[in-house]
């Protein structure tokens, strides 16, 4: 679209008409030729070139209205992989996918964060050598990475910026590590808004005002809105774990601030609050396992820890106005207790007209939403119009 004229602007390089084919749908040439305005040859010409790169391949024959059937021609999501790592404070989730981010191999391990930049992201790099070769595919074929990682990132540099759980991060050139150690670009976001991408492109597509919130050992969350990630100014939208929860208790935060959701209403809060009741619990996990086992003291924690989440969501909704709420994170994983104490108070606080459709709801990618997100993030990079166009040339 012309920004000035609003007229749409017709594709003219091959970049620009691959972006028609990626919704896998066959097209023949001349269905081609009608959309761009562009000559015959000239189509011909491009899928030629599209063809010799392995981004589109026949798809068979259209139904013929006299004559020989025209070939028609799609998107071939197998001709590349891409590498998508998730990193946690304490866990690795890698994949390598196609391009349409079917996943072909994955692994996931318990990792240290604070190990720093050097042995986390060289682990990774060679765990995604394995994961290559388990795909049956050559590291020829890798083109592009993915990577979410556990604290604020500045999106346009890949760089964390002051991440309070990962100690020697701060600065450290990310994207210049990996692509020194496996040769292609690399993507690198906050993880929960690679999460949130995840979760929107495998599960909601159809959805354009979505909020994934992550409980986990820190909180945040992941804003789509007009379909389009948002990342603010600087790359902190979505920073809920350090919004002060209304008539909280009175807690220091790792951030230096008192009465922060995080600091109340985290995997690690509750397994502090538990221990201090005799229960043994020291993680996230303690917590999730005890819910499980039916212990009534966890039960009774987690849906308050909601309660918490649900006091700092409910601003968000009648201020951002989402369609769905995806509650993520390994406390998820405890079920509904988390969700109903959510739920209590978003639909309490909120504005009625902000809640008459508004779904919340756990995540539904089992654990995958990371990697799939990095997935994303790698292909939306690879098969945009300039990047085609490079491989063209």
């Amino acid at each position: 679209m012309d920004p000035l004229t609003k007229v749409p602007v017709k594709p003219t390089g091959a970049g620009e008409m691959f972006q028609l084919l990626r919704d896998g749908r066959p097209r023949t040439r001349s269905e081609l030729a009608q959309v761009t305005g562009q000559a015959r040859s000239t189509i011909a010409a491009r899928i030629d070139h599209l063809l010799a790169l392995g981004l589109v391949g026949p798809a068979g024959e259209a139904t013929s209205t006299g004559g020989r059937p025209p070939a028609t021609f799609a998107f071939q999501p197998s001709a590349r992989i891409v590498l998508a790592i998730d990193l946690g404070a304490t866990h690795a989730r890698l994949a390598v996918t196609d391009l349409g981010s079917a996943v072909l191999a994955e692994h996931q391990e318990p990792i240290t964060i604070a190990h720093g930049p050097g042995p986390v992201l060289e682990r990774a790099a060679a765990v995604g050598r394995k994961l290559v070769d388990q795909a049956g595919r050559s590291m020829s074929d890798l083109v592009s990475v993915g990577i979410g990682l556990p604290g604020p990132v500045d999106h346009a540099t890949g760089r964390p910026t002051n991440p309070p759980i990962m100690p020697g991060w701060d600065d450290t050139d990310v994207p210049g590590i990996v692509r020194g150690l496996l040769g292609v670009p690399v993507l690198v976001d906050n993880d929960v808004n690679v999460m949130a991408l995840g979760e929107h492109r495998a599960e909601f597509p159809e959805v354009d005002h979505l909020l994934f919130v992550k409980v986990a050992t820190g909180i945040g969350a992941g804003v789509i809105s007009d379909g389009t990630m948002r990342r603010g100014a600087q790359g902190a939208a979505g920073d809920l774990g350090h919004i002060a929860v209304p008539g909280g208790r009175d807690l220091l935060c790792r951030c230096g601030n008192t009465g922060c959701l995080e600091a109340l209403a985290s995997g690690r809060a509750i397994a502090t609050v538990l221990s201090e009741q005799g229960v043994e619990a020291a993680s996230t996990s303690d917590v999730v396992a005890l819910v499980r086992a039916g212990d009534l003291r966890a039960s009774h924690a987690v849906r308050e820890a909601g309660r918490d989440i649900g006091g700092v969501l409910a601003a968000a909704v009648s201020l951002l106005n989402p369609s769905v709420i995806v509650i993520g994170g390994n406390l998820a994983e405890a079920g509904e207790h988390l969700l109903a104490g959510i739920r209590e108070v978003v639909y309490r606080r909120s504005l009625p007209l902000a809640t008459q459709h508004l779904r919340i709801v756990a995540s539904r990618t089992r654990g995958r939403a990371g990697v799939l997100g990095a997935s994303a993030m790698a292909v939306e990079h690879v098969l945009s119009p300039e990047a085609i166009e490079g491989w063209v040339q």
